[in-house]
């Protein structure tokens, strides 16, 4: 089903190409930069005149942000799923939790909740204001996550919006919709699907996409991944 908010379907997993135009100083830009885009400038050059850090930390930071994908979530939760003492840790130990499987957060990064999706509770996210989002483990957030159109709609519709997507919550799952900030970045941890046992967690993995890490929808059947 094609959902009115946008693509319910997994990006490109393709990781940062490496190719900048700052490494070109004769190309000229085929356009004037945003306001977005010259605001981050600007802070970035305030940053590195303050000392506070500098251009290859900048740099750094952005090409491990880059490379992130929902692949990296999807390991996260396919751990959790498999290993009942790392899911508790996860949820009440995040930070811990992802640093063990070598996702350690930045320093001074948002907080971090994993909030878990149950038979009697469902869990969506939404950035009402812009568009944070947990970059460190899912990459860039989707279109249509930025949209007004999901911003609004999933506070006051959840259940209409998830229909959009594919995905009807019985009535008797209370839904909850939770508004990531600046300071507080959300993962869901979706439900395991029947019929997964004594999968490895590479396959388990597979299942797990990164709509159901921000509730829209919920982790894939083993049938319907096979038939993909």
């Amino acid at each position: 089903m094609t959902s009115n908010i946008g693509n319910g379907n997994d990006p490109s997993q393709a990781g940062h190409s490496g190719h900048d135009h700052a490494e070109h100083p004769g190309m000229a830009h085929d356009e004037e930069a945003g306001y977005y885009a010259v605001r981050a400038r600007a802070m970035e050059s305030l940053l590195v005149e303050k000392g506070i850090c500098s251009p290859n930390e900048i740099q750094t930071m952005v090409d491990r942000i880059e490379a992130r994908s929902p692949a990296d979530g999807a390991k996260v939760v396919a751990r959790a799923w498999s290993d009942p003492a790392y899911k508790s840790r996860l949820l009440n130990d995040p930070d811990g939790a992802l640093a063990d499987l070598g996702y350690r957060m930045p320093e001074n990064s948002p907080k971090l909740d994993v909030v878990e999706n149950t038979e009697s509770i469902h869990y969506l996210v939404v950035c009402t204001l812009c568009s944070c989002y947990p970059r460190n483990l899912l990459g860039r957030p989707p279109d249509w996550y930025k949209s007004l159109a999901y911003r609004s709609r999933a506070v006051v519709d959840p259940r209409g919006v998830m229909r959009e997507f594919g995905f009807q919550v019985p009535d008797s799952t209370e839904v909850r919709v939770l508004d990531s900030t600046a300071d507080l970045r959300y993962l869901v941890l979706p439900r395991r699907p029947d019929g997964t046992e004594g999968m490895s967690e590479e396959q388990l993995a597979e299942l797990i996409t990164r709509d159901s890490m921000i509730g829209v929808s919920e982790a894939r059947s083993p049938q319907t991944a096979t038939a993909s």
